[in-house]
């Protein structure tokens, strides 16, 4: 019987700090095959092999600044970028039919709409956290806002490393958006991200957020669930990065035989 041939994967945002564990994630699966990187022009990795920026023996393959011809060559991409240029990589998976691994934070409802669209072509596994530990968190956390019920406050905490530019984090949002989505509510209306000046009581539907940036946490995640004489919190830290990569290989080689649409994480993992 004839073996599968190895996925090809081709990593975005390549000399980025998510990028180079990817590359490294990416080189050591014995079922992918690296086949390019690249990064934003002017980045001082462009022209270097993409194996080496990493930390790691060469590959001869050279980092470059144009994504298009990635996305022509690889089966599938695997982007934790930013968001500015998320609808451009999105427009170019639908174009070439390449499977397009999304976890680029901070998107906005233009980009959501960019990920339905390029969905109606080809695969898209969009998920603001890569890792099981997140994803199983976020089924926790649907089901004790369901259980609970009403009665009890929501309020949810999130610590990164210094360098994290969204706030709150995708993730930390998302769990809002599953708590607003569990309750039936409109996630817009009742989400407080900032209470600095506020002298009102706490509206019962509230979602609360507080933040926290700081040294080199990778992630730390809380849901607390505060009701009369209880409280309960349920609590996800990420010790390393590599999860995060682990987890986009992962949904890469999920999504090889899938048929086009838009899937998360809890898809491939099974929670959906």
């Amino acid at each position: 019987m004839i073996g599968r041939s190895l996925m090809r994967i081709g990593v975005t945002g390549c000399g980025g700090r998510m990028g180079r564990l990817l590359v490294a994630e990416v080189l050591s699966s014995p079922d992918c095959e690296l086949v390019g990187g690249c990064d934003r022009a002017g980045s001082a990795v462009i022209n270097e092999d993409v194996a080496s920026q990493a930390g790691l023996d060469p590959v001869g393959l050279t980092v470059d600044d144009d994504a298009k011809a990635l996305f022509q060559t690889a089966e599938a991409i695997i982007d934790c970028t930013n968001p500015a240029v998320a609808k451009d990589h999105l427009e170019l998976a639908a174009r070439h039919r390449a499977i397009l691994v999304l976890g680029t934070t901070g998107l906005e409802s233009e980009h959501h709409a960019a990920v339905d669209a390029a969905a109606l072509c080809t695969v898209v596994v969009q998920a603001s956290n890569m890792s099981v530990g997140v994803n199983l968190l976020m089924s926790l956390t649907e089901r004790a806002t369901a259980v609970l019920g009403p009665g009890f406050d929501v309020e949810i905490t999130d610590f990164h490393h210094r360098d994290k530019v969204d706030s709150p984090s995708g993730t930390t949002a998302m769990l809002g958006r599953l708590v607003a989505q569990e309750r039936r509510q409109d996630f817009a209306q009742v989400a407080r991200k900032v209470r600095h000046g506020a002298t009102d009581p706490r509206q019962p539907d509230a979602i609360g957020f507080a933040v926290s940036r700081g040294g080199d946490v990778a992630g730390d995640h809380t849901v607390i669930l505060a009701g009369q004489g209880e409280r309960i919190e349920l609590t996800q830290r990420t010790v390393s990065r590599a999860l995060y990569a682990q987890g986009g290989v992962r949904a890469a080689l999920w999504a090889r035989d899938k048929p086009p649409g838009r899937y998360s994480m809890r898809n491939v993992l099974g929670f959906a």
